[in-house]
């Protein structure tokens, strides 16, 4: 992609790692990282830098996109972005927010008209962004998009770590508004936040990795205390890369603390005239890749609110294998043919209103 204006590609020499293609907007100058592009360089470093030619030409090409899914198995697909982050903190955090804003709506276009068009309609499925510095704009943003056809949209896990409100007040309001007008799914990767969870200064990456989903767990929590599923009865939320097997405890625990509300000043009935678990039937949905125990734990889950992923092109993405690895954990868990049709295919259908775009079943 090509902005005039401030956001341009361009290669330029490193000097430990050869040529490295930077992203240049405004102030900032963004080297693109290999763990945006591990897919077939599993034995590579995620941190190193690298240049669009490193890299697998799915990972940015439609084209080779839709090879690599039919390679895989995969039907459709929705792509979060990459150098304006997981719900388009790079446009927030710089000064020029009329720039800003003209990127955001680019990128929109371009994400509905040229990623998920053409050859790719029905198969790319457009998750746009908003201007996460102003509600009533993102609500106008919202309203555009659904217009040209986008019913998905990135949001923060957590605003607050990006110095923005949290979804408890009032700020969020036209944005929610206008996501329930539209029937626009609210989709939340972890890390949209702009951090992740961090035992000790020297504990090795693994450890962090494999504490990825208490990102998911905190906005579950949120969205399920906050009361705005219950103010907005049309609103979806998907928890994307956050796995479901730690969804049965957590469900348990909020309605435990809501029947004790009263201990704690009773804001949670405030806010939720009924327990929590029960607004998450068709309206909270998790994404796994690989988690088994999620699956047998399917019926205090809800069969009906997983769906399958397959995080390509990152680091725990199972292509070229994700059709195996969904017989192995449906196998496991031990899946009626229906629960595994609901977890490879219905579930999604309905989440993102794909009848939409012909798919059906």
């Amino acid at each position: 992609m090509i902005f005039d204006g401030g956001l341009r590609f361009s290669e330029e020499p490193h000097p430990d790692a050869g040529p490295v293609d930077l992203w240049r907007y405004d102030d900032l100058v963004w080297p693109l990282p290999r763990g945006m592009a591990q897919v077939g360089y599993l034995d590579e470093p995620s941190a190193a830098s690298v240049t669009y030619d490193d890299i697998v030409p799915g990972c940015w090409q439609q084209d080779a996109r839709l090879e690599a899914m039919d390679h895989n198995h995969t039907e459709a697909s929705l792509s979060f972005p990459s150098f304006s982050r997981f719900c388009g903190q790079t446009f927030l955090e710089r000064e020029d927010k009329e720039l800003a804003l003209l990127c955001v709506q680019a990128y929109n276009d371009w994400m509905i008209d040229d990623w998920s068009g053409g050859a790719a309609y029905g198969r790319l499925i457009p998750c746009t962004l908003i201007p996460l510095w102003d509600p009533e704009l993102a609500a106008a943003e919202i309203f555009r998009c659904a217009g040209n056809g986008s019913h998905a949209v990135a949001f923060s896990e957590s605003p607050v770590p990006l110095g923005l409100p949290s979804i408890y007040g009032s700020h969020w309001e036209p944005f929610f508004r206008a996501c329930d007008a539209t029937d626009t799914v609210i989709n939340m990767h972890i890390g949209s936040s702009s951090q992740m969870a961090l035992t000790a200064p020297d504990a090795p990456l693994e450890a962090g990795m494999a504490l990825t989903a208490e990102n998911s767990v905190h906005a579950f929590v949120d969205w399920l205390c906050s009361g705005v599923l219950v103010r907005h009865p049309n609103i979806k939320i998907a928890l994307s890369e956050g796995q479901v097997g730690w969804m049965p405890f957590m469900i348990e625990r909020l309605d435990s603390v809501w029947e004790r509300s009263h201990y704690y000043g009773n804001k949670l009935r405030d806010a939720l005239p009924e327990p929590p678990s029960s607004y998450i039937a068709g309206r909270v949905y998790g994404c796994i890749f690989d988690d088994m125990h999620g699956l047998a734990s399917r019926d205090v889950v809800g069969m009906g609110q997983i769906m399958f992923e397959t995080d390509y092109p990152h680091s725990d993405s199972t292509f070229p294998h994700s059709r195996e690895t969904a017989e192995k954990i449906v196998t496991a868990a031990r899946l009626t043919e229906h629960e595994t049709w609901a977890l490879l295919r219905g579930n999604a259908i309905e989440c993102f209103g794909l009848a939409r775009i012909g798919i059906t079943r």
